[in-house]
C-alpha cells in the first residue's frame, strides 16, 4: 500500500471512528471510555512533570516551525525583490530555528520513548502480578493466547499512547488553529479555502465507510482464519507426517491462499477507486487555492514569499485537521485495549490465609489431607463431586482411580487450593492438630507433577533449579537418582548441565517423565502430587521410582491419579472417582481392580 492509500484509509477510519464515539456519547457508553482513560492516567499521572514538560517542548516546535515559515516567505520576497542587506540576518533566523527544531525533535523523541518504555513496564509488572494471583477458575475462561494478546499486545497500545495522546492533542490544535490564524492574518479568503478542503473530505468520507467497513471485516476474517490454520498445521506436524497427509494440507493451505488473494484484489480495487473519488476532491481544493494565489499574485496584492507561505501552510492546515480527527482512532482503541486489561486485572483474586504461613514449621513432620462431606461443581447444576471423603497419611502412597473426565483431575485442583468446594471442606493437618484449609498460601507445600510434558526449554539443571533456585550440585544428582532419571543423565556430554530442547525434544516420554518427577522431588515439600506422571514408565522403574520417594522421604504424602495395576498394589489407598463421588476401596476391591486392568 503506497503512503497515499496508507493516509487515505487512516482518514476514513478516522471518520468512521468519530461516528463511533458519537455513537457512543449517544447510547450512554461514553462513560466506559471516560473510566477506562481515567485507569490509564494513573499510570501516566506518575510522570506528569515529565509529560508537562514534553508538551511545552512540542507546542515550542510547532511554534518555531511557524516562524520558519514566515522567515521562508521574507526570504523569498527579500530575493525577488533584491533587498541583499537583510538577507543574512533572515539566514542566521533560519539556519537557528532549523537546528533548534531538530535538537526539540530529538529531545522529544528520547523523552517520548524513555516515558513509553517506563509506562510499560509499570503497567506489565502490575498485570502480570494480578493475573498470576488470579482465582484459577476465572481465568481458566480465557484462552492462553487471548490473555498473551492482552499482556503484550494491549499494553504496548496503552503504553504507547498513555504518555502521547495528551501532549498530542495540545499539539495538534495548537497547530491547527495557529497555522489558521497565521494564514488568516494574510488574507480572510486564502483561510477559508485552506479550511474548506477538511470538511469536504469528511463528507465524501462518509459515503464510504460502509462499503470500507465490510472489506475491512472480510480481510480481518480471513486473515484470523488462515492464521489459524497455520498455527494448527505447524503444531500438529507430527501428526500429520505420521499420517501421510502433507500434500493433503499443502493442498489446503493453497485454497486458503486463492482466497485471500480474491479479497485483497477486490479491496485493492474498492481502494483505487475510492481514492480516486477522494484525490479529485482534493485536487479541486488545491488547485483552488493555487489558481486564488496566482490571481492575487497578478494583481500585485501579495509577493512570490507570501503565495509560498499560503499554499505550504495550506497543506499543514488540511494535516492538522487530519491529525486532530486521527486521534479519535486512537482515543478509542486505547480505551479497548484499557478495558481488555482491566478485565484481567479485575478477575477475582485467590484465596489468601496468611495464618498458613504458621505449617511451615511442621512440614518435616507431614500433614494428613482431608476432605469432608466435599461437593463441587464447575458449573451450576452440573455436579462433580457429590458428598465425598477422603483422607491420605504421610508415610502412605493414595491412589485416586477412574474413568477418564470422571474427576480425579479435578480432585488434584481441590487439593491444591486452586478450586474450592461449593460444600464440605478440603484441608490439611498438622502433627499438632493444627488444620488449615486448602488456599494459594498453602500450595508451597506440595510437589506437583501434571500430565503431560512439563520440560522446559534449558539444561536440566535449569529445569530442576527452578523450583528451588539454590539447589546444589549434589541436590540435583540425589534427586535425579530418586526419580531413576540419574541412569541416562550421567552418561550425557555435560550430565545435568546438558540442553533440553524446546518440549524436551531429544527425550523419549518416559525419560522427560523422570525429569519432571525428580524436579519435584528436588523441591522437598511434604505433599507429592502425580497425576498420570508414571504412564510412560516401564512397571519396574515406576515401581523403583515409587519406593525411592517413600524410603528416602518417610513423612511425605504421595497421591497419585493413574490406571496402573503396579501402583494400585503399591498403595495404602484407593479412591474410585465414578458418578461424581470419591469412593475408599477395600483391599479385597483394590485388589480386584487391579487384576481387571
Amino acid at each position: 500500500m503506497s503512503k497515499r492509500e496508507e493516509r487515505e484509509a487512516q482518514q476514513k477510519l478516522s471518520f468512521e471512528s468519530l461516528n463511533i464515539l458519537i455513537g457512543k456519547w449517544r447510547d450512554g457508553t461514553f462513560a466506559e471510555v471516560i473510566a477506562d482513560w481515567k485507569w490509564i492516567m494513573g499510570y501516566s499521572a506518575r510522570y506528569k512533570g515529565t509529560i508537562a514538560f514534553y508538551t511545552i517542548l512540542g507546542l515550542l516546535s510547532t511554534t518555531l516551525g511557524l516562524i520558519s515559515s514566515v522567515i521562508s516567505k521574507n526570504m523569498i520576497n527579500i530575493i525577488t525583490g533584491r533587498e541583499v542587506e537583510k538577507l543574512p540576518l533572515l539566514i542566521a533566523l533560519m539556519v537557528g530555528s532549523v537546528v533548534f527544531n531538530l535538537t526539540i525533535g530529538n529531545v522529544i523523541n528520547r523523552i517520548s520513548t524513555r516515558l513509553s518504555i517506563y509506562v510499560s513496564n509499570d503497567i506489565q509488572a502490575d498485570i502480570f502480578d494480578k493475573i498470576v494471583d488470579a482465582e484459577w477458575l476465572e481465568l481458566s475462561k480465557y484462552r492462553n493466547g487471548d490473555v498473551m494478546n492482552r499482556f503484550n499486545s494491549d499494553v504496548s497500545t496503552i503504553s504507547s499512547n498513555a504518555i502521547s495522546w495528551v501532549p498530542s492533542i495540545l499539539n495538534i490544535i495548537y497547530s491547527f488553529v495557529a497555522t489558521f490564524i497565521l494564514i488568516w492574518h494574510y488574507d480572510h479568503v486564502m483561510a477559508l479555502l485552506a479550511f474548506g478542503s477538511a470538511p469536504l473530505m469528511l463528507v465524501m468520507s462518509k459515503f464510504l465507510l460502509k462499503k470500507q467497513r465490510e472489506f475491512a471485516k472480510k480481510m480481518k476474517e480471513m486473515s484470523s482464519q488462515m492464521m489459524t490454520f497455520e498455527v494448527e498445521t505447524f503444531y500438529n506436524m507430527d501428526t500429520i507426517k505420521s499420517f501421510g497427509i502433507t500434500g493433503l494440507y499443502g493442498k489446503k493451505f493453497r485454497e486458503w491462499l486463492e482466497k485471500y488473494k480474491v479479497v485483497s484484489l477486490e479491496y485493492n480495487w474498492f481502494t483505487i477507486w475510492t481514492g480516486v473519488l477522494l484525490n479529485i476532491m482534493a485536487t479541486i481544493v488545491e488547485y483552488a487555492a493555487f489558481g486564488y494565489c496566482l490571481f492575487l499574485l497578478w494583481k500585485g496584492k501579495i509577493k512570490f514569499g507570501h503565495m509560498q507561505l499560503f499554499l505550504t501552510q495550506r497543506g499543514n492546515l488540511n494535516s492538522a485537521f487530519n491529525n486532530v480527527v486521527s486521534l479519535i482512532p486512537s482515543f478509542l482503541n486505547t480505551s479497548v485495549s484499557a478495558h481488555r486489561i482491566i478485565e484481567l486485572c479485575e478477575l477475582p483474586r485467590e484465596h489468601h490465609i496468611v495464618e498458613s504461613a504458621e505449617l511451615d514449621p511442621m512440614a518435616a513432620d507431614g500433614f494428613e489431607i482431608r476432605m469432608d462431606h466435599l461437593n463441587f461443581s464447575y458449573i451450576e447444576g452440573t455436579r462433580v463431586i457429590t458428598d465425598s471423603a477422603f483422607e491420605a497419611n504421610p508415610g502412605e502412597i493414595v491412589a485416586l482411580v477412574g474413568p477418564s473426565g470422571e474427576g480425579k483431575t479435578t480432585m488434584i485442583r481441590l487439593i491444591l487450593g486452586l478450586i474450592f468446594p461449593q460444600d464440605g471442606r478440603a484441608f490439611m493437618r498438622a502433627s499438632n492438630g493444627m488444620e488449615m484449609e486448602m488456599n494459594a498460601d498453602t500450595r508451597h507445600l506440595f510437589s506437583y507433577v501434571p500430565q503431560g510434558n512439563t520440560i522446559l526449554q534449558g539444561t536440566i539443571a535449569e529445569n530442576m533449579r527452578m523450583v528451588k533456585e539454590d539447589a546444589t550440585d549434589e541436590e540435583i544428582e540425589e534427586a535425579l537418582k530418586i526419580a531413576c532419571a540419574w541412569d541416562f543423565v550421567k552418561d550425557m556430554p555435560d550430565t545435568f548441565n546438558s540442553n533440553i530442547g524446546e518440549r524436551g525434544r531429544g527425550f523419549s516420554e518416559g525419560q522427560a517423565q523422570r525429569i519432571s518427577i525428580a524436579r519435584a522431588v528436588l523441591r522437598d515439600a511434604p505433599i507429592l502430587l502425580l497425576d498420570e506422571a508414571t504412564s510412560a514408565l516401564d512397571v519396574t522403574t515406576e515401581r523403583q521410582v515409587l519406593r525411592n520417594i517413600i524410603q528416602s522421604r518417610p513423612n511425605k504424602v504421595c497421591i497419585v491419579t493413574t490406571h496402573r495395576p503396579s501402583v494400585l498394589n503399591m498403595c495404602q489407598r484407593v479412591y474410585r472417582v465414578m458418578d461424581t463421588h470419591v469412593t475408599e476401596l477395600s483391599e479385597e476391591e483394590s485388589s480386584k481392580m487391579a487384576m481387571d486392568f
